[in-house]
């Protein structure tokens, strides 16, 4: 398949490209009005983590040196796809007509259908997947050249996707590239053929679901192979934070932790995918391992996932924990989160966004594992505890923008 390579050497005033892979979605539309409205300077920074006082000595890319593009089996215009979030209580009316006309001109850049929104190369028009991760990847490189980009980074926000089912090719990457060329045979999910294109387009990567990508064995190996740098993956940002806060309070204070059973109510467009059993299965799993992670694998933590549509955009966690403290005391902890999930995810996406750009401009290479601060499966990461994450990050981001 083709590589196309992007520059790596670090320039000022970098001009930088975010592909968003289910660009119409709820979680992209809302990074996109957001990022515009930051270049704006219609809104404030607030929820952006790289915005704090502590990155004010890292030399990050600003919200105007990003250009936007992605893809998406949506037709609904982006400008379309904010006003249902306004009329759903997410976004505010000034703010997405402060910036409909970039939103307007970004649809431009969003590919469709014939650039891989499926899996499957006749629904596309393809007679193998290697055509499609070959459309894809000529896009992207599209987008490079003509918007004369420094570096492009693409992010995985499109629904989740089942757990890939095991096949001798996911283990072997020369048998995977094989099978890709196979005549009408779908071997690699959606989000897989994407993280194929970034790896052609020696693109920073991230995503910010469950679904299958690089804990692929064979698409590891390509990517290890051709470099490229990643962070990953599932964003956490509600039930599973809290969860990296609170369970290392319980092991600090040496409390014994018995059972952490927990329920996620969703409404919109991720709550009807995840009400299909397959698909939630790498969401369960996902969200469970980090608990298991930090409190041991003897704790019970049953976990399940509600589609609640009339909540519409709005996500809310319950968790029920059991402990047992000195001379056998009994705890119990109970909490409620409730947020617009898409307004937790948006900015994230631009902090990751930014410190990947950062980090490719600056020729960095590989996992980075400092990254898992916005994780839930950390790639690279050694710990689920948000207090770590958060000092590794930050520790790596001051030395990566003062090694210049």
């Amino acid at each position: 398949m083709r590589q196309h390579r992007t520059r790596p050497e670090s320039v000022p005033n970098p001009r930088c490209g975010l592909w968003l892979t289910g660009a119409r979605g709820s979680v992209s539309t809302t990074s996109i009005v957001g990022l515009y409205a930051l270049a704006a300077g219609v809104i404030g920074e607030t929820g952006c983590v790289t915005a704090t006082e502590n990155f004010a000595g890292v030399t990050l890319p600003g919200y105007t040196d990003f250009v936007v593009a992605g893809r998406d089996v949506s037709t609904t215009p982006l400008i379309k796809r904010a006003e249902s979030l306004v009329e759903a209580g997410l976004l505010p009316a000034r703010v997405v007509a402060a910036v409909a006309d970039r939103l307007a001109a970004t649809d431009d850049e969003i590919v469709g259908p014939s650039c891989m929104a499926t899996s499957d190369p006749a629904a596309a028009g393809a007679s193998t997947q290697a055509e499609l991760v070959d459309r894809l990847s000529d896009a992207m490189a599209l987008f490079v050249s003509r918007n004369a980009l420094d570096v492009l980074i693409v992010i995985d926000v499109a629904s989740t996707q089942p757990p890939a089912r095991d096949l001798p090719e996911y283990h072997d990457p020369d048998l995977l590239i094989a099978a890709l060329g196979q005549r009408n045979r779908i071997v690699l999910p959606a989000s897989a053929l994407t993280t194929l294109a970034a790896i052609n387009n020696d693109a920073a990567y991230s995503c910010f679901t469950p679904s299958p990508t690089l804990g692929l064995t064979a698409l590891r190996f390509l990517a290890d192979d051709a470099g490229i740098l990643c962070a990953g993956q599932d964003a956490k940002t509600g039930q599973t934070l809290l969860r990296s806060v609170l369970a290392p309070m319980f092991a600090g204070r040496a409390m014994a932790v018995h059972s952490w059973a927990g329920t996620n109510l969703l409404g919109g467009g991720d709550g009807a995918t995840l009400a299909d059993p397959v698909a939630a299965q790498s969401k369960l799993a996902s969200k469970q391992r980090g608990i298991q992670q930090l409190l041991g694998g003897e704790v019970s933590a049953p976990l399940h996932i509600d589609y609640v549509p009339d909540l519409g955009e709005t996500k809310v966690a319950w968790d029920h924990i059991h402990a047992t403290g000195f001379l056998g005391g009994q705890i119990t902890l109970q909490t409620t989160w409730s947020a617009p999930d898409s307004a937790l995810a948006a900015p994230l996406v631009l902090d990751v966004a930014r410190l990947l750009a950062m980090a490719r401009l600056r020729g960095a290479r590989g996992v980075v594992g400092e990254l898992g601060y916005f994780f839930k499966e950390p790639w690279g990461g050694k710990t689920h505890s948000l207090a770590a994450q958060y000092d590794a990050l930050l520790g790596w981001a001051k030395s990566l923008s003062a090694d210049r």
